[in-house]
């Protein structure tokens, strides 16, 4: 992937602007881990995007210094529990074929590949498995802890659409 492509992904989904307008959205539930002040990695779920007894898992980033660290599990954690709060029946997402190691992370979470994806990326074709889980009244990661000088925060929609 050509990295014109990545800078203009990312000015299109993941500036500054686009994070306030993610935060004011009604529909989505931004969740950011901290390690002592500083955000290390963020979660964004989205409710009712095909299905109303659905959310999609769009975003889940860690910074590579903290990979393999649990904030990954624990961002996952605290999505999870967040979609039970919303009372929808199932959270999808997709992830590039390519990403391997994210797709071992997912299935280790209790999602299955349920079909693929294409879409744009600049004039490049990307490939996406969609994978889901069901969503039960407890996340499936009981026991996930959080070192004690960090924290999992989130901004959530007061009430549902």
């Amino acid at each position: 992937m050509a990295p014109q492509h990545i800078a203009s992904f990312i000015d299109a989904n993941l500036s500054a602007i686009r994070f306030a307008e993610y935060l004011s959205d009604q529909g989505r539930a931004v969740l950011a881990a901290r390690d002592q002040g500083r955000i290390v990695g963020y979660a964004m779920l989205v409710r009712g995007i095909d299905r109303d007894d659905s959310a999609e898992l769009s975003k889940l980033y860690v910074i590579p210094d903290f990979h393999g660290k649990g904030v990954s599990s624990a961002l996952m954690n605290a999505a999870l529990s967040t979609a039970a709060a919303w009372g929808v029946h199932r959270v999808w997402l997709g992830v590039n074929r390519k990403n391997v190691r994210a797709q071992r992370f997912y299935l280790k979470n209790g999602f299955t590949v349920s079909g693929a994806r294409t879409f744009q990326l600049g004039n490049h074709q990307e490939h996406d498995y969609v994978m889901t889980r069901p969503v039960t009244g407890q996340s499936a990661l009981t026991g996930v802890t959080w070192p004690a000088d960090t924290s999992c925060g989130s901004h959530q929609p007061a009430s549902p659409r």
